[in-house]
């Protein structure tokens, strides 16, 4: 129930910027003009790790200095002898360019979390259930971010200021990003 809430609180937004900048388009760009399409895609491998992660998303430029996009995230963890994970959901961003070179974004996401633990991870398996092993929950992050851009290509790191340690969606409250917006 709280991605359905998240997702139609999106399309109400985005309703409302389709509405305000259709009324603000007459005469020479229309709405798609302004929209840039991309996302990020990452992958990490290791002896006992693998993490992939697809995140296409859609970016609306208001005017040479703000943006407001919506995107989608699908990742993949397994942890050998740990933990195995499918993280699903969406997210709204708000991105300001002060000056062309830099870019300050907000971005708020919630995500589903399927979290499976390895049967060695509670040392002997035959004395526990299915319902100890598996930890199905929502999280909410709030990245607040700043990034070098080069045209269509953002770099730069963010902040989950809601990240806690123990719920294994992120390993840090800081990662580094690649943003790519066509």
């Amino acid at each position: 129930m709280p991605l359905f809430n998240f997702l139609t609180k999106c399309v109400a937004i985005i309703a409302l910027i389709t509405c305000y900048c259709s009324a603000n388009a007459q005469n020479s760009n229309s709405f798609w003009d302004n929209v840039r399409f991309g996302g990020t895609a990452g992958a990490a491998f290791g002896n006992n790790y693998t993490d992939v992660t697809l995140a296409p998303g859609a970016l609306y430029e208001v005017n040479e200095y703000v943006g407001v996009g919506v995107g989608l995230q699908g990742t993949y963890i397994k942890y050998r002898d740990f933990y195995e994970s499918y993280i699903y959901g969406a997210s709204i961003i708000g991105v300001f360019n002060p000056i062309p070179e830099v870019q300050l974004s907000a971005e708020l996401e919630q995500l589903r979390v399927n979290l499976t633990y390895d049967e060695d991870y509670f040392g002997q398996p035959s004395y526990i259930n299915d319902s100890d092993r598996k930890r199905n929950f929502w999280n909410t992050a709030l990245f607040l971010g700043a990034g070098y851009r080069m045209e269509n290509v953002t770099v730069g790191v963010r902040y989950n200021v809601l990240f806690r340690e123990s719920d294994r969606v992120y390993s840090d409250a800081f990662m580094p990003f690649i943003r790519v917006y066509f």
